[in-house]
């Protein structure tokens, strides 16, 4: 009778188990297995090696400026004569100038026109462009974006004719019986600031719209027919589908609009050159009348690092934000 799996054979030698080796030694593994372990080990640093050109370019371009303006910053310069090192008092004299307070005071003020009502404003104009089944919608869409294609600088220039005294605006109000309200729109120093930023209003809402609308151009019918059956109204499904279905482009047009917001410096400069008085200075506009009228380098490189701080920070603040009420 043959024996078992669980009998040993004849001469007291065990049956090999099943998958060992006869000599008792466990095999090795397949060679194949081996190399594709190795080739994936030394693979690793491919990546890294297409995204070698790219970063070189970075660092050369964008890393070693900013380094370089760092280290300005920590020097008493008029980029003439020999540097003097005073440490962090050009960063002290950002905190505690009144200039350079307002000057960045003014900078968050721009952001409700830049950004805020700009928002707002895109929001209605991308929902009525969108849902809306008129003819023609190709050339509103044109006319809106058109701000976005045209130089800041011909913008300044063509709304500095516009607030003139005899421009356009008060040439408008006094057709209509307003003389009262007509005045140097660019010349009071309440009304300035507001006036440069409803320039920023105009030219940021047709990016913002246009933003918004591939947005919404993805929200699938089907959710408004529904809402429709529920019930619901045009200002009910605006709140509850059309909004929180534009959450990503709402985050990327609220950071495009603040960078812009808080580095303008060609609007200010052409409109009002940071007047009347100081009513309408800004960073950026500092960063120059400091480097180049007053020959305050060091200054002027301090304020540049706490403004790129300042943009980085709200723009972390706004990303957060965005993907956590996601």
């Amino acid at each position: 009778m043959p024996p078992t799996s669980d009998e040993p054979v004849r001469g007291g030698v065990a049956s090999p188990a099943p998958g060992s080796s006869p000599t008792g030694i466990a095999p090795s593994a397949p060679r194949s297995r081996t190399a594709r372990s190795r080739r994936r080990r030394g693979g690793g640093w491919a990546p890294y090696g297409f995204l070698l050109p790219g970063f070189v370019v970075y660092a050369v371009f964008l890393l070693y400026p900013l380094g370089r303006a760092v280290q300005i910053s920590l020097y008493d310069w008029d980029g003439l004569s020999l540097a003097t090192f005073v440490g962090l008092a050009n960063y002290a004299d950002v905190v505690t100038d009144p200039a350079l307070r307002d000057a960045f005071a003014h900078a968050l003020v721009l952001i409700f026109f830049f950004s805020v009502l700009p928002l707002g404003i895109g929001l209605v104009l991308a929902a009525l462009l969108t849902r809306a089944r008129v003819r023609g919608m190709a050339f509103f869409r044109t006319v809106v974006f058109l701000p976005q294609v045209i130089a800041m600088v011909v913008v300044a220039v063509a709304w500095r004719q516009i607030y003139a005294p005899d421009g356009q605006l008060n040439t408008a109000l006094r057709a209509v019986g307003l003389d009262a309200l007509t005045r140097t729109w660019l010349g009071d120093y309440t009304l300035t600031l507001p006036a440069v930023g409803f320039i920023g209003t105009w030219v940021s809402t047709g990016l913002v719209t246009v933003l918004l609308m591939a947005g919404m151009a993805r929200i699938p019918g089907e959710l408004y027919e529904a809402a429709t059956l529920d019930g619901a109204g045009p200002v009910r499904t605006f709140l509850s589908i059309t909004v929180p279905s534009v959450r990503a482009e709402v985050v990327v047009a609220l950071t495009l609009t603040i960078i812009a917001a808080l580095k303008t410096f060609d609007l200010i400069y052409v409109t009002t050159s940071g007047g009347p008085g100081t009513s309408t200075t800004v960073p950026s506009y500092e960063v120059y009348r400091r480097a180049f009228e007053l020959g305050e380098v060091g200054s002027a490189a301090a304020v540049a690092v706490v403004l790129t701080a300042l943009i980085f920070l709200i723009n972390v603040g706004v990303n957060r934000i965005g993907e956590r009420e996601r």
